[in-house]
């Protein structure tokens, strides 16, 4: 039986932990597990085939860590190789009657992408590439993408997989005690990308115990239109004898994914800590149990990386000043280059209330295949709100979709063929929605009723090829009253017939209906309104302006949606009398607003200004280190996401460097301290040690970053040679917390000055206590926030 036909009718058990098992025997010790699959393929086999024979339907390949960073080409082919040969071989010789199949385990990179990091998109989507290549090659029957906890990551590695082999592709993501990615995701903003860029099966792994995901996989059932997985730990790992052992028993964790299942989690297993003793017990458990049924919830949503926007959610309001149409200041930032100037429109639309921002930057002038991804990169690491990428040339619009962070909003797509065909293969492969304008070849249709049959016939081929009508965002196309009086009856009827007939949503360019007349915002206003009052689901507005938002704001209190008047209450606050606006695009701007918006070039420019009349050190004391706090405690408080507090980090970086080059020509230094950080030996992700050497570099720590997969001794001896008085350790990998937990006797034994923090995903307070750490670093803040508290003692 195929997987893919598994996967419709029954409920499809996975293997366990493998890392925990090389564990127990004594064999991932500060070794990477991969190269088990050559040294020890015995061991490797075994385990395979405890799994197949306690009843997993998939058993994973030794390949978590597989890839061209950590290998050579040669040796990494060598080592895909022998881990599947190891598996296939399990499989064969296992005596379960089950069907059997076997995974290509692709697992995070370790690092973070661009802009955020040093790995650029499609540098990644190359490195997956080549591990898939391998697995395909040498006898996968599917690819797990798994524990990611990055959403743009996520999407290089199923972009990857869905390019370079026709195996089924499972994705799951590890998130948090708040629910979240590491970088802000969610499953409202994971689900539309995963599911459009066409994964057969996602959900979650990793993390903590199965009744601590339930509520992220209760986010994943209501949500999904896909098979959803469920990969828990055993918990949370702690201290015993010597010996890393997890909080949850087998008993509880059957009990607890039994009744996830039960609700409609479609494929089960289990990840750290877990065991086949762990995987027989659940796959008797679910002896006699029907699969749910899975249900297409047809939903209308696009994402951001940390921002989800469902067109349920009425009025969906789109920006539309990032686009050089009757804009003479946009247009010339355009030619100049000057994204700061374009990024400051986004922020300001943000604030004033977009859900969407549209970005369009069609000038003949300008490379538009070029230039419109590197804004779209560029907006998406400063603002919140999901992008709409609006542009004639279906080149443009890929190029900017691939390396999109999200579910993007495309616009657009119309009835002519050539259209259909283009962007219909842009959305199989990149996902999202569309706007879908009601004309095709025969222009504009006269009538209402000849445009919704347009929208049908728009409907219809997106259905064909296997995308959801309620994907599309149908315009029915706002014309202006000046030059015909029924313009706008039309439309808006357009809008009623479409949204009853087709059960769709729809979306117009507001401003087009009062082209030609004075005090144009009223009209428009009043155009929305009506529109509204028909169904209209969004709305290409201009943000800034005042006399939409009130109507916008007042139809949100008239309909109910406002509750106790709350947002139409600060609004009006906001509006009423003269305002100031906070750093308008293209004005100066101040040094701590430019911190915290992320503005790495306007941050260095405000610091050269203000040196010239303010001391280095009052500058650090009054304005950056303030703003770093504020960010830090909007990251502290969920207001703000991993990527706002790492732009915030390089914008604060920049302006230090000005004050440094002031010191400098002053003849003064500073420094609060000496902080040696090392990802322990074993391991080598560096994401969380990256983080956190970049935000101690500017409270003004001097770093010394030994890097990854470091013994115990070097880091010993570096602290010794520095009379560091902080030492940071990170790992990643349950394998690798012995190592952790020998470096920290070292360092006890041999530094004994030295506060030691420790970190990493799978480390809790009770455990960094049981191997004699000073403390149990939650993030880069709470990090920070101990070393200069303990700076103070």
């Amino acid at each position: 039986m195929k997987l893919t036909e598994l996967l419709k009718n029954e409920i499809i058990i996975t293997d366990g932990a493998t890392g925990t098992l090389l564990h127990r025997k004594g064999l991932a010790l500060g070794k990477r597990p991969e190269r088990l699959s050559l040294t020890a393929p015995d061991v490797l086999q075994g385990i395979h085939k405890a799994y197949f024979d306690a009843g997993s339907n998939i058993v994973c390949a030794n390949t978590f860590g597989a890839n061209c960073l950590n290998y050579g080409e040669d040796e990494l082919e060598r080592l895909v190789a022998a881990a599947m040969e190891n598996v296939l071989r399990a499989r064969d010789e296992s005596l379960s009657k089950k069907p059997k199949f076997v995974a290509l385990d692709v697992g995070s990179l370790g690092r973070l992408l661009k802009p955020l990091g040093s790995l650029g998109f499609e540098e990644a989507v190359s490195v997956f590439s080549k591990t898939v290549k391998l697995g395909a090659k040498h006898g996968a029957d599917l690819v797990f993408i798994e524990t990611m906890n990055d959403g743009y990551e996520t999407k290089a590695a199923l972009l990857a997989a869905k390019e370079n082999c026709g195996l089924p592709v499972f994705v799951s993501n590890a998130y948090g005690e708040n629910g979240l990615l590491m970088t802000g995701g969610s499953p409202e903003t994971v689900i539309p990308m995963l599911e459009g860029m066409g994964a057969d099966a996602i959900g979650v792994n990793c993390s903590f115990g199965p009744e601590n995901l339930r509520p992220v996989i209760e986010k994943y059932l209501k949500y999904a239109s896909v098979p959803v997985i469920m990969k828990p730990n055993a918990g949370l790992p702690h201290e015993h004898d010597g010996a890393t052992v997890f909080d949850v028993g087998k008993d509880e964790f059957v009990k607890s994914v039994v009744g996830c299942v039960k609700s409609g989690v479609r494929v089960a297993g289990g990840c750290c800590g877990t065991d086949p003793g762990f995987i027989a017990a659940l796959s008797k458990a679910l002896e006699g149990v029907l699969p749910v049924e899975i249900t297409e919830k047809r939903r209308a949503a696009v994402s951001s990386y940390c921002k989800a926007v469902d067109f349920s959610d009425l009025p969906v309001l789109i920006g539309e000043r990032i686009n050089p149409t009757g804009k003479k200041r946009l247009k010339q930032a355009l030619l100049d280059g000057d994204v700061d100037y374009i990024v400051d429109e986004g922020i300001a639309e943000e604030k004033r209330g977009a859900h969407v921002l549209d970005v369009n930057v069609g000038i003949p002038e300008i490379d538009e295949k070029k230039t419109l991804p590197e804004i779209v990169s560029e907006l998406q690491t400063a603002v919140k709100t999901p992008l709409q990428i609006d542009t004639a040339s279906f080149t443009a619009m890929e190029a900017a979709a691939r390396i999109y962070n999200g579910a993007p909003l495309l616009n657009s797509v119309n009835g002519k063929k050539e259209s259909m065909d283009a962007v219909f293969t842009i959305m199989k492969k990149y996902g999202g929605c569309a706007v879908a304008l009601t004309m095709d070849e025969n222009g504009i249709p006269d009538t209402a009723e000849k445009r919704l049959a347009v929208a049908k016939k728009i409907a219809a081929e997106a259905e064909r090829r296997g995308i959801a009508k309620e994907r599309l965002i149908f315009d029915a196309l706002t014309l202006a009253v000046s030059t015909d009086k029924n313009a706008a009856k039309t439309t808006v009827e357009a809008v009623s017939l479409i949204k009853k007939e087709l059960g769709c949503h729809t979306v117009l360019g507001v401003s087009n209906v009062s082209f030609g007349l004075p005090k144009r915002e009223t009209v428009n206003a009043a155009f929305f309104v009506a529109a509204a009052e028909k169904g209209l689901s969004a709305a290409i507005i201009n943000p800034l302006s005042d006399e939409m938002m009130k109507s916008y704001r007042a139809l949100k209190v008239l309909s109910g949606d406002d509750e106790g008047a709350a947002s139409y209450i600060a609004f009006a606050s906001e509006t009423d009398g003269e305002t100031k606006k906070e750093s308008p695009p293209g004005e100066a701007v101040d040094l701590r607003f430019a911190v915290i918006k992320g503005l790495k070039e306007k941050a260095a420019a405000a610091a050269r200004e203000r040196l010239a009349v303010t001391a280095p050190m009052e500058l650090i004391e009054n304005e950056l280190i303030p703003a770093l706090d504020e960010v830090g405690r909007q990251y502290e408080d969920g207001r703000v996401f991993l990527p706002e507090l790492l732009m915030a980090a390089e914008a604060s970086k920049a302006a230090f460097e000005e004050v440094k080059l002031k010191m400098k020509a002053d003849g003064v230094a500073a420094d609060k301290g000496k902080f040696v950080i090392a990802t322990v030996e074993g391991d080598i992700h560096d994401i969380g040690k990256n983080i956190v050497k970049l935000i101690l570099q500017n409270y003004g720590f001097d770093v010394y970053d030994l890097g990854k997969d470091v013994p115990a001794k070097r880091i010993v001896d570096e602290v010794k040679r520095l009379h560091a008085p902080f030492a940071g350790l990170s790992a990643l990998m349950t394998t690798t917390l012995p190592a952790m937990a020998k470096t920290v006797a070292l360092l006890r034994k041999e530094t004994p000055w030295c506060r030691v923090i420790v970190g990493g995903a799978v480390l809790t307070e009770e455990y960094a206590a049981s191997i004699g750490a000073d403390k149990y670093g939650r993030d880069a803040m709470d990090t920070v926030r101990y070393a200069l508290a303990e700076l103070e003692n």
